[in-house]
């Protein structure tokens, strides 16, 4: 057991996984880990890569000491192959498998589709970085700046997970598909990545926080999907993934509730009691509430679109297959199998917005999105509190599932935030009060000002409770190159 907790840092791949002994495997890697590196360093954080940054690297997959930190360049990080602990006795949970031992090589006749499941999910890896390179440039704070590093080196490290099973398993397929991993380009109208939201600017700070507060949170329901697979590789995989996944989302929600905590105190201590009074708020350096409401608004619309269409057979399939489950389907009482049960959809009946129970098994991505919106919910309500707290009038709410929709049921409707289906006059005239407009833009622009004395933090920002590894408030998380 001891030799699949620790991880082997001897060699140039770090594992937990044995690579050594898998000669063909190891060099697979070996020969992808030079082209990996450059993509690294054209598309990794923009004029950092000299800087020394206090990260945090696994060196088990014991949840009780996983990590250590230290200050490492990040070309030098030690990326590697880690995977959860494996189960004896593990049997597939769902699917017409239900029940099987799990399988530890690719099923023949679902090689295709979990190659694609595999894929897909290793596309937003690195196009998650392309779409951060730069923002070290404007970081609030070097406590910030370490955190987008972190998130930047652990999206790299997810992309070696996903490239170790394709190579592992997949053979010469699998080869060709980690090269073209690293040569899709985020938001690259030639070679774009995959899924609409990673080909998307990241182009400020709030943008950041949503973004890892919305679509990481995709990601983490995609993560705990696939870990339920009855491949067992895939499933290990994607379940030690999800333990640095949660730091990605702690940055995004602690990023937007220290946004909202100073908001409100610079409100307090101005005397301003109208949250909607934007011009005077804004003249204070901080971020209107109003503002974040429609950012908030445009990231969980884009973040809906990941989960594809409410009603699915190709979701039908990969569950009905055994290869991706549901969100913690080992806690839902049901067969499992869903061959008989429904489960009610939105959807657009006669003009109306109605509920319609569906076969369970094609619902799978709408049962998906109805967890993923709970769990959204829960950190609103937590940035209400410290709206609360302070004694501003102001509550932050997720629109309605319809509203500014690309895929799915609604997208070809015109929606407001609360639901109500408006023409496309209204839709145009209406649309800059939803969602962030240029000047928005060009407003929380002004503001990002890289701040890099330690323990210093820009005006629009509250310094966090408690530090990194529980270092103080002024430590140097990021030592800059002379």
């Amino acid at each position: 057991m001891s030799d699949i907790v620790n991880v082997d840092y001897s060699t140039k791949i770090p594992n937990n996984v044995s690579l050594t002994e898998d000669r063909q495997v190891l060099r697979a890697l070996e020969g992808w880990h030079p082209g990996y590196l450059d993509w690294w360093k054209t598309m990794g954080p923009d004029g950092f890569q000299e800087a020394l940054v206090y990260l945090r690297t696994a060196v088990s997959v014991d949840p009780k000491g996983w990590a250590k930190f230290d200050y490492v360049k990040m070309p030098e990080y030690r990326w590697g192959i880690l995977l959860a602990p494996h189960e004896e006795g593990r049997t597939i949970p769902f699917g017409q498998h239900y029940g099987k031992p799990v399988w530890q090589e690719v099923p023949g006749e679902y090689r295709a589709m979990l190659r694609r499941l595999v894929v897909i999910q290793g596309d937003t890896e690195p196009a998650s970085v392309e779409q951060q390179r730069h923002l070290g440039k404007t970081a609030p704070s070097l406590y910030d700046m370490r955190n987008v590093f972190q998130v930047n080196v652990e999206e790299g490290r997810h992309l070696w997970a996903m490239v170790y099973v394709l190579q592992k398993y997949f053979g010469r397929d699998g080869r060709e598909e980690a090269e073209q991993l690293l040569q899709r380009r985020s938001g690259d109208p030639d070679k774009p990545r995959m899924l609409g939201a990673f080909n998307e600017a990241t182009p400020d700070w709030l943008s950041f926080h949503m973004f890892t507060f919305f679509t990481d949170r995709d990601g983490k329901m995609q993560l705990e999907s696939l870990a339920q697979s009855g491949f067992d590789p895939l499933s290990r995989t994607c379940r030690f993934m999800l333990t640095e996944e949660a730091h990605h989302m702690f940055v995004g929600e602690t990023g937007i509730g220290r946004t909202i905590q100073r908001t409100c105190e610079v409100m307090k201590a101005a005397g301003i009691e109208d949250p909607s009074d934007i011009d005077k708020v804004r003249d204070l350096g901080v971020i209107d509430l109003p503002t974040m409401q429609k950012k908030l608004n445009l990231h969980y619309s884009l973040s809906l679109d990941l989960f594809g269409s409410e009603v699915s057979t190709n979701a039908a399939n990969a569950f009905n297959a055994s290869l991706k489950g549901r969100f913690q389907e080992t806690k839902i009482e049901d067969d499992h199998k869903l061959e008989s049960s429904t489960y009610p959809v939105l959807k657009l009946v006669d003009g109306e917005i109605k509920r319609v129970d569906e076969p369970a098994l094609t619902a799978i991505n709408m049962r998906l999105r109805d967890d993923y919106t709970a769990d959204c919910q829960r950190g609103l309500d937590r940035w209400n509190k410290i709206i609360d707290r302070v004694g501003v009038s102001f509550r932050f709410q997720l629109p309605h599932v319809a509203f500014h929709r690309q895929i799915g049921e609604f997208r070809d409707v015109k929606a407001s935030p609360s639901g109500e289906l408006v023409d496309a006059a209204t839709w145009d005239r209406q649309k800059d009060e939803w969602l962030p407009s240029k000047d928005d833009g060009d407003f929380i622009q002004s503001l990002m000002r890289q701040v890099i004395e330690p323990g210093k933090f820009a005006s629009w920002i509250a310094p966090p409770r408690v530090g990194i590894d529980n270092k103080p408030g002024d430590f140097e998380y990021v030592k800059l190159a002379a």
